[in-house]
């Protein structure tokens, strides 16, 4: 059997400046299964979930485990009773890898919610490798004219940030504000997709370092601050992108009567706890607020995204890395706060 070298987590723990968080690991080229396909890959966003894997508050079910769900590649190969995708067909695998497709949640198109809900290079084996395998019914083809570099975090940090959007409740045409608290990849692609789309709203940013604020500000942020700051203005909704508490609740408190807070992070780091314990009732939740969290994503919204980022062009500003520097990548993503989505060349 042919072989290939990727990039794979062996061990749990937390990431030091020191740390390798994956290990290169020789394993053979996975073969598709019925209703699967094999497919080449190019690009691979590395994503903050990789972090919560690694550290363990979103732990792979087994290691040695290839993680990475922002994957771009061709079709090289198709398992039996696969028609579409063909090959040589340029296709992206997201975070979602596959759901039960029978419950009450994938029967009106929330696969995100379904109780055996699978995420790629977390329960399956993922992209930071030359090759993978993943279901036909859930690879999505990529259209013509988006570069593969850029297109790659599109598929989840975009995606998410596409669905954190809808789930804020904002309409178009009635000058309501959005608040976007920590400036990631995710952030920074609502953003151009609020530029895009949604020209009567404004966006203000909190972020906790210069560099992201500057960042903010060169893509059109209204206003830009620190995570704590107060908006000059209290806003309609904020999406929360960080892997903290702290920002939660100084987020409630910008929000107008009735403003919605909408939580885009799959895991909350334990270290501000304690913060939890400090929410001012009065200050910060009264007034009918509401706090919504986002849970994965569906096929329809990695989908729809595409759609749209194909229709205004909207590209993820990015920095690439070969494969063998994704402890690098990730490191860079954990310390160094870079503009930016990194992703892998493979």
């Amino acid at each position: 059997m042919a072989k290939m070298l990727a990039m794979a987590i062996t061990k749990l723990g937390e990431i030091t400046r020191q740390s390798e968080p994956v290990q290169s690991i020789n394993l053979e080229i996975p073969t598709p299964g019925p209703a699967e396909v094999l497919i080449a890959v190019s690009h691979c966003g590395v994503c903050h979930t990789e972090l919560d894997e690694i550290e363990g508050r979103t732990p792979p079910c087994e290691l040695p485990r290839i993680p990475g769900h922002q994957v771009v590649g061709k079709v090289a190969a198709c398992g039996e009773n696969v028609s579409e995708p063909r090959i040589g067909e340029r296709v992206g695998v997201a975070w979602i890898f596959s759901s039960c497709e029978k419950c009450e949640w994938c029967l009106r198109g929330d696969e995100n919610l379904c109780p055996e809900f699978t995420a790629t290079g977390r329960d399956r084996d993922g992209g930071y490798a030359p090759y993978m395998v993943a279901p036909a019914a859930y690879v999505h083809p990529l259209p013509g004219q988006l570069d593969s570099a850029h297109v790659a975090p599109i598929l989840c940090a975009g995606a998410i940030g596409y669905r954190s959007l809808r789930l804020s409740g904002l309409e178009n045409g009635k000058q309501q504000r959005l608040g976007l608290t920590g400036f990631g990849v995710s952030a920074h692609l609502v953003l151009k997709l609020v530029k895009a789309c949604f020209p009567d709203v404004k966006v203000y940013v909190f972020a906790r370092d210069q560099r992201s604020r500057q960042h903010a500000c060169e893509l059109g942020a209204f206003w830009v601050g620190s995570t704590e700051d107060t908006s000059p203005q209290l806003l309609h909704a904020i999406i929360d992108t960080t892997p903290a508490w702290v920002p939660v609740l100084a987020a409630m408190r910008c929000l107008i009567p009735g403003g919605r807070l909408v939580i885009n992070a799959i895991r909350k780091e334990d270290a501000d706890q304690k913060s939890l314990v400090e929410l001012d009732y009065a200050k910060q939740l009264w007034l009918e607020k509401e706090i919504k969290s986002v849970a994965n994503v569906s096929r329809r919204d990695v989908r729809e995204f595409l759609d749209v980022v194909a229709k205004h062009g909207i590209k993820a500003d990015v920095r690439l890395y070969p494969l063998n520097q994704a402890n690098q990548a990730l490191l860079d993503m954990k310390f160094a706060s870079l503009p930016g989505a990194a992703v892998l060349t493979v």
